[in-house]
């Protein structure tokens, strides 16, 4: 992995740890269904989720409408003011870093890092931040490449 890519992964990483100090979230799973609908000043336009279409929403896993809502508002927080302090509408425009970007916004580091060794596998992840265990796999992965 290139030096640019792990700048901008750990950039991304304190970007989601911000997150959720401002949205006061310190356990899983991340609510992000209401921060959506709650945004703090500056960030993004309220979302109602329940306008959604259902061809947005993936429905591979039992968890998989949460994945389709943290990308959306991996979205709107690029293109908010907020994000693009951050210069995050020119980091996402790459869709895998958007991707990334959403996992990292349902399972943050620091609380991944605070599950004992045992529960830090994509199953118990997966329960634990209700995510599908392919996300969480691939998360495990992330941290991994740069930690």
């Amino acid at each position: 992995m290139s030096e640019s890519r792990q700048a901008d992964l750990r950039r991304l990483e304190t970007y989601v740890a911000e997150l959720m100090t401002a949205f006061e979230i310190t356990n899983p799973p991340v609510p992000v269904e209401t921060m959506l609908q709650n945004p703090m000043p500056e960030m993004w336009e309220q979302v109602d989720p329940t306008q959604l279409s259902g061809t947005f929403l993936s429905m591979r896993s039992q968890f998989s409408p949460r994945m389709s809502l943290a990308r959306l508002l991996a979205r709107h927080a690029a293109v908010s003011a907020w994000g693009k302090e951050r210069e995050l509408p020119t980091m996402l425009k790459d869709e895998e870093l958007l991707r990334i970007f959403a996992r990292m916004l349902l399972m943050p580091a620091a609380m991944v890092m605070a599950l004992s060794n045992v529960a830090r596998n994509q199953t118990m992840m997966s329960m634990h931040f209700e995510v599908p265990e392919d996300d969480a796999r691939l998360r495990l992965q992330e941290l991994a490449s740069y930690s």
